[in-house]
């Protein structure tokens, strides 16, 4: 079939040349550029290998050098919890979000009851996850929820989840409670207001008929 094609190929460029009136002075440039693409075909042309669908690697996210230092503000950046977050990141930089969920698993595991690595857990599933919130992370974000029902760090880091889901209402309504969880001293405050305003802003210009 390679071969029919290019013999077909040659008859048309032919046929179109002498249709359009190509001077046929040009026609010799035209046979050397199919005789140049036969030659090459005939060396490394392989017909005879099975046709497959291409297959594209998916995309991953990794951490945002900008959330990662407000995630250290809500949950501080010291202690063992902080350096499983910070081979967390560190995997997720190399592109492997594999390693990276395995790291933070591993760090649960001796801290069960951290909401610091659960929340991270729900952040890191839902970023490799091909920006779907996928019902795991849903239930890393839940369980960090139950562990500090008052810490505004995990209905922060879910909002973020929401939004890359494409459901901005919804990750308004868990920025809100970040916000109403948040002393009014919190160096973290303002950023949490001025991503709300943004988000407001979007919602209303989604609405706009």
């Amino acid at each position: 079939m390679g071969w029919l094609m290019l013999i077909l190929l040659g008859v048309a460029a032919f046929v179109a040349l002498a249709v359009l009136r190509v001077p046929r002075s040009l026609w010799s440039m035209v046979g050397a550029a199919l005789m140049l693409g036969a030659t090459g075909y005939a060396l490394q042309g392989r017909p005879m290998l099975v046709g497959l669908p291409a297959t594209g690697k998916p995309e991953t996210q990794i951490v945002d050098p900008a959330l990662a230092d407000l995630r250290a503000q809500m949950f501080g950046r010291f202690g063992a919890e902080s350096a499983y977050l910070t081979a967390a990141d560190a995997l997720s930089r190399m592109g492997s979000p594999r390693y990276e969920v395995d790291s933070l698993l591993g760090g649960i595991r001796g801290t069960p009851d951290s909401v610091q690595l659960w929340t991270a857990l729900g952040d890191a599933l839902a970023r490799h996850d091909g920006g779907r919130l996928s019902p795991a992370a849903v239930l890393a974000f839940d369980r960090a929820h139950r562990l500090e029902p008052r810490h505004p760090g995990p209905w922060f880091f879910f909002g973020i989840a929401q939004l890359r889901a494409g459901d901005p209402v919804s990750a308004k309504r868990s920025w809100r409670n970040a916000l109403r969880l948040t002393t009014p001293d919190a160096p973290y405050r303002e950023e949490i207001e001025k991503r709300v305003r943004l988000l407001d802003r979007l919602i209303d210009a989604i609405e706009q008929p």
